[in-house]
């Protein structure tokens, strides 16, 4: 077995003048969720993204709120992101790939990825609102390209149609969280690539 087999598990603590961060990922967990940070409506989505894929998820993270949410929200994706690719270790075994579309009552959302070592993402989505509560929508950007980046994976996000801003985005997340699932499945025993490696 190599060094670098996945242990499907990770911690990442992120310090910053502007956030803290600690977070645990499981990603052949139970679902089970312990969320403690001051953006309600991303706790809500992480939640969902927690039971929707099965993954155990601690959070414990303070940030500069005041000013608004964007540095935490970007750094949330960050450490989640880095717990993704710290979890695989050399992804020997998995699936690799990972789709779903998710109906969320009048929506349609679209996750596709690939756990290839390679970071990019696309996000098609027009949320309408400009805020849902609090929450800016264009933090959902924000968020999920701090995820890819860090995880090293092709994101591939789309909202197909819908109307209401709350539903669009928490399809994303739900379709994000399915597919992630389905790409972390362990299938074999070897590196899902024909070049040997997935960096």
């Amino acid at each position: 077995m190599s060094a670098n087999t996945p242990t499907f598990t990770a911690k990442v603590d992120r310090e910053t003048k502007e956030t803290s961060i600690s977070l645990s990922l499981s990603l052949h967990g139970t679902g089970v969720a312990s969320l403690d940070f001051p953006i309600p409506f991303l706790r809500h989505m992480l939640d969902l993204f927690a039971a929707h894929g099965r993954f155990d998820l601690a959070i414990h993270a303070t940030g500069d709120v005041d000013i608004d949410d964007h540095h935490l929200a970007e750094d949330l994706g960050l450490a989640l992101g880095r717990a993704i690719h710290e979890a695989l270790g050399d992804k020997r075994g998995i699936k690799r790939y990972g789709e779903r579309h998710t109906p969320m009552d009048e929506t349609l959302a679209r996750a596709v990825l690939d756990l290839s070592g390679r970071p990019a993402f696309v996000l098609q989505a027009d949320f309408g609102a400009e805020r849902i509560g609090s929450f800016p929508t264009e933090l959902v950007a924000e968020f999920f390209k701090s995820v890819a980046n860090e995880a090293r994976i092709a994101l591939h996000l789309a909202v197909l149609y819908g109307d209401n801003s709350h539903h669009k985005v928490e399809a994303l997340f739900k379709a994000f969280a399915a597919a992630l699932r389905d790409a972390v499945t362990v299938v074999g025993d070897s590196v899902p690539s024909t070049k040997g490696v997935l960096e």
